[in-house]
């Protein structure tokens, strides 16, 4: 697992049924292999504070978003490695900062304001979002992802996510990844992960097979659901998908 602090990539969302996806993965295949940990579980605290500011945003879908969130593969104990992130969306390019640290002592921070024992930049940060918007934990979201990066370059990825569970008690992820299905999700929601231009050979599989970009918020649906709004927030935009992928295409051949 990498323990890399900063990220700017792009990533995309496509909401895929079981037919697409098995599709999908039979041609990607021969493309791409998959991670070492492929098949896990993520769970994760989300926070918020009591106006539900941050989700409530991001569900206007602006220029700009930010969330903030604790994360462990698999259900933790109090040594194993927790993620502390923030993540902020700019004109669709995602820019993550985080901090690792043993799950007990990021819990204790965040949820109970101790001080974590090696300062730095990004917990400096996260303090500061946590005081500006009166942050507290809100709900955990788990599902099971499995990962695949490429053959020719491990840099490009590709994650399927399933079975989305949440609960808003028992806000401590040692309590365990149990919780409420998520009504109505999909069969699989796939994100791509690229610091770069997106593949050549997957844009033409993307193209082949009619996969187009989409949009599907796991905190988002699951917030929507629980005040009463019951349809799911799915996207697919076919015309989206293409100029991005023409935007791809061109990077790799300037």
């Amino acid at each position: 697992m990498s323990h890399l602090n900063t990220f700017k990539r792009k990533e995309l969302k496509f909401v895929l049924d079981k037919e697409k996806y098995e599709q999908l993965l039979a041609r990607l295949e021969p493309l791409m292999t998959k991670e070492e940990y492929g098949d896990e579980t993520i769970c994760n605290i989300y926070f918020d504070n009591e106006s539900d500011e941050l989700i409530r945003n991001s569900l206007l879908k602006p220029l700009y978003k930010e969330k903030l969130r604790l994360r462990c593969y698999g259900v933790p104990d109090d040594q194993s490695i927790a993620y502390a992130e923030i993540k902020k969306k700019y004109k669709g390019i995602v820019y993550k900062r985080r901090e690792h640290m043993p799950y007990a002592e990021a819990y204790e921070w965040l949820v109970h304001g101790a001080k974590p024992k090696h300062p730095s930049q990004v917990t400096d940060e996260i303090d500061f979002m946590i005081k500006r918007y009166g942050l507290k934990p809100k709900m955990v979201i788990c599902y099971d992802r499995c990962s695949y990066y490429a053959k020719a370059d491990s840099e490009f990825r590709l994650t399927f996510d399933s079975n989305i569970r949440s609960r808003t008690t028992a806000l401590d992820l040692r309590a365990g990844c149990f919780g409420q299905s998520l009504l109505n999700q999909p069969y699989r929601i796939m994100e791509l992960k690229t610091a770069g231009a997106v593949p050549m050979w997957m844009t033409v599989l993307m193209s082949e097979l009619g996969i187009y970009i989409g949009s599907f918020s796991k905190y988002g649906n699951i917030y929507s659901t629980g005040i009463g709004i019951t349809r799911p927030i799915i996207e697919n935009n076919e015309r989206e998908s293409k100029k991005c992928f023409q935007v791809s295409l061109a990077a790799q051949t300037d």
